[in-house]
C-alpha cells in the first residue's frame, strides 16, 4: 500500500480506512457515537482501537482529530501505525499495549472546523469549571479585528492588528489569539464554560484504558504550525524538569516546550494532556504532540479567522462558504503525495521511540 493511501478525503472515508486497519491489526474496537450527524448525514463517532492485553504495564496512546479538520492528517498516520507490522511487532516483544484514539473532535472533522459542535477549541476546554476561568485581557482588546463583522476584514481591522503586534510584538499577538479565551463565545480558541461531548468522552476512555498501567506514553497528532511538512515534537506535560528530560531522552533533544518559549506554539491554558495526571494518576506520564507544519502562520491565522467570521454568519453565499472551507482545509492538510510521506515518516519514528521509552 502507498502512504497516500492511508489518506482520506472525508470524514466518513477516513473513518471507514480507520476502522478496517483495526480490524486487520486484530485490534479490540469501541465506538462512542457522537449526538449528532455529520456533514453528509453520516455517524461520527470516537473510535477506540487497542492491541495488547487489558493489564499491560505499559500503554501508548496515538490520538487524532482533536482539533476536527486537523484529523485529515492525523488519521492518515494512524492507519499506516495500524498496517506497519514490524512496530506492531516491537510494541508487542516491548509488552506495550497500543491505542489509538480516531477523531477525538468528530464534528470537527466531518464539517471541516477546527472546533467542537459548541465552537469550543477542545485542546482549551480542560478546566475546572466550579472554578474562576482564566481572563485573556488581550484577545479582549483585538477580539472585534480577529473576527470582524464583515469578510473579508475591512483594512482597520488589519490596522488594529498590526498596531497591536507594532506595540507588542508578533508572540505576543500569536498568544493573545491563541493562547486560549473564555469570554467570546463567537470568537477564535474559544474554551468554552462546559466540558464538550469530547472532553467528556475522552475521560471514559483513559478511565477505561488508562488506569491499569504504570507507565503511559501519549503522542497526539496536530497540524498547522511551523514549516511545511516537520513534524515538531512539543512536550505534552506539565511543567517538569523530569518528564521534560524523560521526553527528550526518548523523542530526541530537538523537544521543544510551550514553558521556555521553545515551540512554535504559544503558552496555551486548558490543555487535553492534562487528563493524564487527573484520570491515570498511577501511570509515570509523558507525551508529545507531533505538530505537522502547512503553510505559514498568518495564512493559517486568517483561514481560522474566515471560518470562524462564516460560523457567524451562516447566510454567506455558498461560492464563498466554500471557498472558506477549502482554505481551511488546505491551511491544515497539504494534499500532496510528498508531504503525506513526510508525515508518517516522522510519525512512525515518534511511535517506535515511544515504545522504546515505554520498554526501558
Amino acid at each position: 500500500m502507498t502512504t497516500a493511501a492511508f489518506f482520506a478525503q472525508s470524514y466518513a472515508e477516513a473513518r471507514g480506512k480507520f476502522l478496517a486497519a483495526a480490524e486487520a491489526a486484530g485490534a479490540r474496537v469501541q465506538s462512542h457515537v457522537h449526538p449528532l450527524l455529520g456533514r453528509d448525514g453520516e455517524t461520527l463517532a470516537m473510535d477506540v482501537a487497542r492491541i495488547g492485553p487489558a493489564d499491560a504495564p505499559a500503554l501508548l496512546l496515538v490520538s487524532s482529530g482533536c482539533h476536527g479538520v486537523e484529523g485529515f492528517c492525523g488519521s492518515g498516520v494512524q492507519g499506516a501505525l495500524l498496517a506497519d507490522a514490524a512496530f506492531l511487532d516491537a510494541a508487542r516483544e516491548s509488552n506495550v499495549a497500543l491505542l489509538f484514539v480516531h477523531a477525538l473532535n468528530p464534528y470537527g472533522f466531518s464539517w471541516i472546523r477546527r472546533t467542537t459542535q459548541e465552537n469550543v477549541d477542545l485542546n482549551r476546554n480542560w478546566h475546572d469549571f466550579g472554578q474562576p476561568l482564566p481572563r485573556n485581557t488581550a484577545y479582549d482588546e483585538i477580539a472585534h479585528w480577529v473576527v470582524p463583522a464583515t469578510w473579508p476584514p475591512p483594512p482597520e481591522a488589519e490596522a488594529g492588528l498590526a498596531a497591536f503586534a507594532e506595540r507588542h510584538g508578533a508572540r505576543a499577538l500569536q498568544t493573545a489569539i491563541s493562547g486560549g479565551q473564555y469570554d467570546h463565545p463567537e470568537g477564535l480558541f474559544y474554551g468554552g464554560r462546559n466540558p464538550t461531548w469530547s472532553q467528556v468522552t475522552l475521560r471514559h476512555v483513559l478511565q477505561e484504558h488508562g488506569t491499569r498501567c504504570t507507565r503511559l506514553a501519549w503522542i497526539d497528532l496536530h497540524t498547522g504550525l511551523g514549516p511545511s511538512g516537520h513534524g515538531e515534537r512539543i512536550f505534552a506535560c506539565r511543567d517538569d524538569a523530569a518528564a521534560l528530560a524523560r521526553a527528550r531522552a526518548w523523542w530526541g533533544a530537538e523537544v521543544t516546550s510551550i514553558y521556555d518559549g521553545s515551540s512554535a506554539s504559544a503558552l496555551l491554558s486548558g490543555l487535553m494532556w492534562l487528563a493524564a495526571y487527573q484520570e491515570c494518576a498511577q501511570a509515570e506520564y509523558t507525551g508529545i504532540a507531533m505538530e505537522y507544519g502547512t503553510q505559514p502562520l498568518p495564512e493559517v491565522i486568517d483561514a481560522l479567522r474566515a471560518d470562524q467570521w462564516l460560523e457567524n454568519h451562516p447566510e454567506a453565499p455558498a461560492a464563498q462558504r466554500d471557498a472558506i472551507k477549502r482554505q481551511l482545509r488546505d491551511a491544515f492538510y497539504t494534499d500532496t503525495d510528498a508531504w503525506k510521506q513526510r508525515i508518517v515518516e516522522q510519525g512512525l519514528a515518534a511511535a517506535r521511540q515511544g515504545v522504546a521509552g515505554l520498554r526501558a
